[in-house]
């Protein structure tokens, strides 16, 4: 014994083959054995000590020779250790020893710990190039050569991110070893390479599957080793603890999958809800067949896989309860642009593979990381989610997908909190790999916690050229056929091709449009021949939509309802170029695809900004070079993703009980209408503020005309009817007003919860239409009444020089504000004197004009004399290089550009 470490040598026969069967000597030798354990636990290191007590977990080993029956597994000398992960399995000793536990260690040992009153332990070394199985917690990502990426993966993550409290559920992996050995069996394998080695089958999808088919059908057929049976059973009733009904997910491992260039999405199998050992084995072997589908089969000779070098594993894994929970997929970027400073999370009620193969639209959130990383309520972006079905446990075992309640379908199926809680586990699982990663998640319905149960590397997004922009533009308009969300920020066109299920793929053209009400993966033989893809179901995590990324072609899905509205044969184009939405249009329109490089842009002497009102934009636009967003017009939200007025939501409970039904349908998943019009104001200049952060963005509080705001839905039951809304009630003059200001303070309680829940202190305030000081000071003193007093916590508030008044008082305006921003089109129209609306005057209208120049140069040099910002953000600098060359010249801080002008400016 070494008290260094800790480690004692003993006869190598077993301890209790030595002992006589006298009671007396039993008890000595009992009495004897405390003894020894007594004095190495206290000679010990007072860490260890503490480590194992109370009741330390004692390894000892034992050498002795290979054991037979038991490839690659040996015993050795007998040493004492403690272990703080006990893993129980049955003693192969004598009478004398209690069940005990083993570990397989790094290096390939396998560790049998004891319970606490057991006196002698062996020590099984197992390699990992033999083993047939092997726990999940002694794995990592260096063996993927061994039990496949995921089941690597989740070793990875047990093993290395506990401390990070990524929660991630137990099990263990078959591995490469028992696949190719059960493949071996009556020279399988060598039958399989040769039917895979035939061109024909990556040509004719009916001869691929037929090969698939009979492959498959031989491996369901072919019986385990009972070596292999063994090993399975052994680690199935160590994890499921003797309980039979335990349920388990089996899910592929391939060693070629989940690696950071190849996705290979869904390609092998999944069983929830797995029980029993005849169960178990079942799956187990259609997990290996699995290998051999017929999109697998194409996807690696796609992709250049050795099919003969892919091997397969058995990932079995405890379940979540998520049946009665609620579970999704999660990306720590977004998956549409590649912006890297978001998490995004879907969600849907029960088991998570309705998310995965697309059969649910789910609830989706966007949630910022560096403002989560300081502790704030970080979701800048939700969406619900229709949610109409879910997959629940089945009652004679596996799972079933059932239809969900009016409840679950209005309600949001993870919280607020939870969405944040899950982000930091993706964050702290991305940090941990060190590239963006695709999480799938569950909740367990009876417990409420939280677990990781897949990640893996992100393929697609995270590869995209950060210098180069590519842009497709329509050039013309169709008629709109369907929506739904869009995937890949694309056109596409082609003539509708409507399957009904995988089995009529031999009919699929080359260039056509796939329109179906789901994929999976049986479909990918044929989705890389489409112009484009449409589908009922699904959302931006679906299959479709992770396919279509992959092959780089436009997605539209979740329409609901293409298989009905479109038909074979008809032409259309798909567009999902412009913003969250993808539209079906009838017809091939034209359009065109422009590429970008970003690389070597010269230094220019101002700063360029972008005018950027569409969150569903953000985060495309900015990765564009930009000093930030210098101009987000609030009303923009307010139209687009609201349009409702807000002295409708304020006024609910007296509405027309028609109107009331519409507003409450619009306001599902919020607590209230007005909650709904604060949240989705705060969502939409939270993912603006995300996408430039810590750079500026300012943004324009509302500016609606009276004869805008008659266009939302309650709108003419309070807007007036003027002759000349354009120099009407809007702007500051609005926000003050009586009739109005409790309106105006919804917007500002939505400012300060971006900037102070969000922690989005980026966030700038723009007051436009301020035609007198008086109106300044008034604007201010509701400002600060609402808790965003100019200073306060860096709040900068700039107003909008766009009148007369505001040139002629440039210096006295500045007493109130932060600054100037330029609004060159109202300036320009109120300085000549004409409606830029009317088509008789519009030839009048140029901001190059002498007069309204002079105006310009004048608010440029009162704000320079003072030490304020000044920029501009009309249309003037985007449409005339020589007009921004001009401002420029004059000492303009910044220009505020669209985001096409950028790169050309």
């Amino acid at each position: 014994y070494s008290p260094r470490t800790h480690t004692a040598s003993l006869p190598r026969e077993p301890l209790g083959k030595m002992l006589p069967s006298s009671n007396a000597l039993s008890l000595i030798a009992a009495f004897g054995a405390s003894v020894l354990l007594a004095q190495i636990f206290f000679s010990a290191p007072p860490q260890l000590r503490s480590a194992a007590a109370p009741g330390p977990h004692v390894s000892m080993r034992a050498q002795t020779p290979v054991t037979p029956g038991c490839p690659g597994v040996q015993k050795r000398v007998v040493s004492l250790e403690t272990t703080q992960f006990p893993i129980r399995r049955a003693s192969s000793g004598s009478s004398p020893f209690r069940s005990s536990r083993t570990r397989v260690v790094p290096g390939g040992r396998a560790r049998q710990l004891l319970k606490p009153r057991a006196t002698v332990v062996e020590e099984a070394v197992v390699s990992k190039d033999t083993a047939l199985c092997i726990p999940l917690d002694l794995l990592n990502n260096n063996d993927v050569e061994y039990v496949g990426g995921k089941s690597a993966s989740l070793g990875e993550m047990i093993s290395g991110l506990a401390s990070a409290d990524v929660p991630v559920p137990g099990g263990f992996s078959t591995t490469a070893h028992a696949y190719r050995q059960f493949l071996a069996q009556d020279g399988l394998d060598e039958e399989i390479n040769a039917l895979l080695d035939d061109p024909e089958i990556y040509t004719d999808v009916t001869k691929l599957q037929a090969t698939g088919k009979y492959i498959r059908e031989k491996i369901l057929t072919m019986p385990f080793s009972p070596e292999l049976e063994a090993s399975i059973l052994e680690n199935w009733e160590r994890v499921s603890e003797g309980n039979p009904n335990a349920a388990f997910a089996v899910r592929s491992s391939a060693t070629a999958e989940d690696l950071p260039d190849a996705s290979f999405a869904g390609q092998q199998e999944t069983y929830l809800n797995v029980r029993g050992r005849e169960e178990l084995f079942a799956k187990i072997k259609e997990v290996f067949a699995s290998l051999f589908t017929d999109r697998a089969i194409s996807y690696r000779h796609d992709r250049d896989f050795d099919h003969n070098k892919v091997a397969l594993a058995a990932t079995i894994q405890q379940m979540v309860r998520s049946e009665t929970g609620s579970s999704g997929v999660m990306f720590s970027l977004d998956t549409e642009t590649g912006f890297r400073d978001v998490v995004f999370v879907t969600s849907a009620w029960g088991l998570g593979e309705t998310v995965v193969g697309g059969t649910v639209n789910p609830d989706e959130f966007y949630v910022f990381k560096p403002t989560l990383e300081q502790g704030k309520k970080a979701v800048v972006g939700r969406n619900l989610g229709s949610k109409m079905v879910k997959m629940v446990y089945a009652k004679g075992g596996g799972s079933e997908i059932v239809e969900t309640d009016e409840r679950e379908r209005t309600q949001w199926s993870v919280t607020d909190d939870e969405v944040l809680e899950l982000s930091k586990m993706a964050t702290a699982i991305e940090k941990h790999y060190g590239f963006p990663v695709d999480v799938e998640w569950a909740k367990d319905g009876d417990t409420g916690k939280l677990y990781i149960v897949q990640a893996r590397p992100e393929t697609v997004a995270s590869r995209k050229k950060a210098n180069v922009k590519e842009e497709f533009k329509l050039k013309e308009r169709g008629s709109s056929l369907v929506e739904g969300r869009a995937v890949g920020a694309r056109i596409g066109a082609g003539t509708v091709r409507i399957l009904s299920d995988a089995s009529q793929m031999a009919e699929f053209k080359e260039g056509e449009v796939l329109v179906a009400d789901m994929t999976d993966p049986d479909w990918e033989p044929i989705m890389k021949k489409a112009a484009a893809i449409v589908t009922n179901r699904g959302g931006r995590t679906c299959h479709a939509a992770i396919i279509a990324r992959e092959l780089g072609i436009p997605a539209v899905v979740g329409t609901a309802d293409a298989t009905d509205k479109l038909k074979d044969g008809d032409e259309v184009t798909v567009v999902c170029s412009e913003g969250d939405t993808g539209v079906v249009y009838a017809g091939q329109l034209d359009y065109e695809r422009k590429v970008e490089d970003l690389t070597d842009l010269p230094d220019i002497p101002v700063k360029l900004m972008l005018n950027l009102a569409n969150p569903s934009r953000a985060f495309e636009y900015g990765q564009l070079p930009n000093a930030g967003i210098g101009l987000a017009r609030l009303e923009f939200v307010i139209n687009n993703v609201i349009g409702i007025h807000p002295r409708a939501l304020l006024g609910f409970d007296k509405l027309p009980q028609d109107l009331r039904n519409t507003i409450l349908e619009k306001t599902k998943g919020y607590p209230d209408p007005v909650s709904f019009y604060v949240d989705k104001i705060a969502e939409g200049v939270g993912t603006l503020a995300a996408s430039v952060y810590p750079r500026r963005i300012i943004v324009r509080l509302s500016d609606f005309k009276s004869n805008e705001y008659k266009s939302l839905l309650g709108g003419p039951l309070f807007e007036p009817d003027e002759e000349n809304p354009m120099i009407g009630f809007r702007g500051a003059g609005r926000y003050t007003d009586e009739s109005f200001r409790e309106c105006f303070e919804l917007e500002l309680l939505a400012m300060k919860k971006v900037r102070e829940e969000m922690g989005l202190t980026n966030v700038e305030l723009m007051i436009p239409f301020v035609r007198t000081l008086e109106m300044a000071q008034e604007v201010n003193d509701v400002l600060e009444s609402n808790g965003l007093k100019r200073g306060d916590n860096g709040l900068k508030v700039q107003m909008m020089a766009e009148l007369p008044s505001n040139v002629f008082l440039a210096d006295e305006f500045l007493d109130y504000f932060d600054g100037f921003s330029i609004g060159s089109n109202d300036l320009t129209q109120l300085t000549l004197g004409l409606d830029r609306d009317s088509g008789l005057v519009a030839k009048h209208f140029d901001e190059r004009n002498p007069a309204v120049k002079k105006a310009l140069a004048h608010i440029i040099q009162t704000a320079k004399a003072r030490g304020k910002y000044v920029g501009i953000c009309g249309q003037g600098p985007s449409d005339f290089p020589d007009f921004a060359q001009w401002l420029v010249e004059q000492g303009i801080d910044s220009l505020s550009l669209n985001p096409d002008s950028v790169v050309p400016t």
